[in-house]
């Protein structure tokens, strides 16, 4: 590991607004922000921009970044503290691992920009909107909270558009252009690095906003939905 990265790692610790790994965080997020704001979460949140972002943007709302990478922590966290960005925090941890650091209905919003897709058929359950995800994020959402998707794959948002259709997830929004005629909100106004660089700025922008049902369906749903994908995707199951 570079000598840079290793500073970073030490100066993380120091940190008020990282978390890494805590064992007392579940629960108890209204005490860390010291106020009862909703919390909405950008995973594999990188260097942060959209916490951020939406920190500026909802000063009465509380906004945390989650990802593994703290190199890349450091970067938001660091900017949080620069700007006295109170609302704004980060937790180092592995997305699989949100029940072990959130409530039940602790969370209102979850924001998911520009993960990787994972194009491959035999990587489609690593995508972040794959149902084994929703299910794990329906645990800590309160009823009716949305996800965000913000992406540059198209096979991404087609196959989020498609789990949302057969698991009757309602959408409120999706667009296949958002930087296209029609206005945008600020929060889409909102760029990740990613976005800022020639390979995002080339391509266009999809987002779809959803939130999840009651319930996810079965192993009969998961089935009929995997020989759906497979047919959509032109591959084999």
């Amino acid at each position: 590991m570079g000598q840079k990265k290793l500073i970073r790692f030490a100066e993380l610790k120091s940190f008020s607004n990282v978390l890494e790994f805590p064992k007392d965080a579940t629960g108890n997020w209204a005490a860390i922000f010291e106020n009862n704001h909703p919390i909405t979460l950008e995973l594999a949140c990188g260097k942060g921009e959209y916490a951020l972002g939406l920190g500026r943007l909802f000063p009465t709302r509380n906004f945390i970044g989650v990802d593994i990478k703290g190199n890349r922590i450091w970067v938001g966290a660091r900017k949080a503290l620069d700007e006295s960005l109170n609302n704004v925090r980060f937790l180092r941890a592995q997305i699989e691992q949100l029940t072990d650091f959130f409530a039940p209905e602790e969370v209102a919003e979850i924001w998911i920009t520009f993960p990787d897709p994972q194009l491959r058929f035999s990587k489609a359950k690593k995508r972040l909107t794959h149902p084994r995800f929703l299910r794990l994020y329906q645990k800590i959402l309160v009823p009716g909270g949305r996800i965000h998707l913000k992406t540059d794959s198209p096979a991404l948002y087609n196959f989020t558009c498609l789990v949302a259709a057969h698991y009757q997830c309602p959408i409120h929004t999706k667009t296949e252009d958002v930087y296209g005629p029609l206005p945008i909100s600020p929060s889409l106004s909102i760029k990740t690095h990613y976005e800022s660089l020639d390979i995002a700025g080339s391509n266009r922008i999809y987002y779809c906003c959803f939130s999840l049902p009651d319930s996810l369906g079965n192993e009969t749903t998961d089935q009929s939905f995997k020989e759906i994908l497979a047919l959509h995707e032109g591959l084999e199951s």
